[in-house]
């Protein structure tokens, strides 16, 4: 049943349950989640529903992945038919309006805003939470001009739709997250000014960081040192033929905060990349020769034979770059390998506890099927960032 004092969400296009464990610890009460994803779905569904018994869930909706689509043509009445909704969390999936990758204006994921919008029209929540990439922001060159953004298409709709809008792009290393990820946050409120979302959420972010007990700026180093494989290394439980990692002690009162509530011995989904012997020579030059922090020169990377766009070594002394949903993008700041899938969910601010479904990489054709470990991680909304929207949300 719901408590009547909490704020209940319906979260949109939920992944593996970012930032419904950040409203989950911020105190908020889910009703459901959907998502179409198998995969990312189990994720969520083990960790939010099986262990944390978190959302309500009607009667009426099998607890299963869905297609937003699919809600809207044969749920429509159900979705009509609910009443008080405080609050509906997403954002689209961002990939064909992503600054780092190929953009793509007919992404066919991009024609969700329009299925969102259509959910909004069912459900006429209070309030919205809407989160998407820098590039949503931008429009698409057609030509030598571009189109309008989907930023203000989405704006004027929500407006159209008795919404008060404000939207502004945060970097979430200025919230205590490990990385420096921007990202597009759009609140609407019937009732309220949204402009106090933002107003609030600087007003309590230096209490919020100080109750965690972690400092405003966290590194690379602050959040995965304690993940190094130098600290040991076990058969891998989820995957023959490799190797994970052990923990080593807390060094950072972010690895703390993060290590708080887990009992598990090792750390989940910390499996090494099997490298080839000339891969990790590759690695070994990057880590001796190569400025961390900056993107490794044209001519190296063609001497490896590699046609990626962008590839760093890590800076163990600054924040992450925003994480992608490819591991080989960056390489680890004094060992020669990519980083795992916990270091990335540290990185993510899953804490230790949250623990991860499927196959950990995919590739080629079915990169457009699959959400592999790394890629439900990557897409996510990092958890401490969704509960300090949540506190200011619940007070809203």
């Amino acid at each position: 049943m719901v408590n009547e004092n909490q704020v209940s969400y319906i979260d949109l296009f939920a992944g593996c349950g970012g930032i419904s464990l950040g409203l989950h610890n911020a105190g908020l009460n889910g009703l459901f989640a959907i998502e179409k994803n198998p995969t990312a779905f189990e994720t969520l569904q083990y960790n939010l529903i099986d262990k944390r018994n978190h959302f309500d869930w009607p009667e009426w909706l099998p607890t299963t992945c869905y297609d937003i689509n699919d809600i809207l043509k044969n749920y429509r009445e159900n979705l009509t038919a609910l009443k008080e909704v405080d609050l509906v969390v997403g954002g689209p999936p961002c990939q064909g309006f992503s600054m780092t990758g190929r953009r793509n204006e007919s992404d066919i994921r991009n024609k969700l805003v329009s299925s969102y919008i259509k959910f909004i029209e069912l459900v006429q929540p209070d309030t919205l939470f809407f989160e998407n990439v820098r590039g949503f922001t931008v429009g698409f060159l057609k030509g030598k001009s571009r189109s309008e953004a989907y930023s203000e298409k989405i704006v004027k709709e929500l407006t159209d739709h008795g919404y008060n809008v404000e939207a502004h792009v945060l970097d979430f290393s200025k919230y205590g997250v490990p990385q420096n990820r921007k990202r597009f946050i759009l609140i609407g409120s019937k009732n309220n000014d949204p402009k106090k979302f933002f107003e609030q959420i600087e007003k309590k972010k230096s209490k919020f960081l100080k109750d965690k007990g972690i400092p405003k700026t966290n590194t690379i180093h602050d959040a995965i040192s304690d993940l190094e494989r130098k600290h040991g290394e076990i058969d891998s439980p989820d995957t023959p033929g490799f190797k994970a990692g052990k923990y080593g002690g807390s060094t950072s009162k972010f690895q703390k905060l993060m290590r708080k509530n887990c009992d598990l011995e090792h750390p989940d989904s910390h499996r090494f990349a099997n490298h080839r012997q000339n891969t990790i020579e590759k690695y070994e030059y990057i880590l001796n020769k190569c400025e961390s922090g900056k993107n490794i020169k044209k001519s190296v990377k063609e001497s490896f034979g590699t046609k990626k766009r962008c590839m760093k070594l890590l800076d163990p002394n600054e924040p992450s770059p925003t994480l992608t949903t490819n591991p080989d993008d960056y390489v680890h700041y004094n060992e020669p390998r990519i980083m795992t899938v916990r270091e990335f969910a540290r990185i993510q601010t899953f804490d230790d506890s949250y623990e991860f479904k499927g196959k950990y990489t995919t590739g080629g054709k079915m990169r457009k099927l699959e959400v592999p470990r790394y890629t439900q991680i990557g897409n996510a909304i990092p958890p401490l960032f969704g509960e300090l929207a949540g506190l200011v949300l619940n007070k809203f």
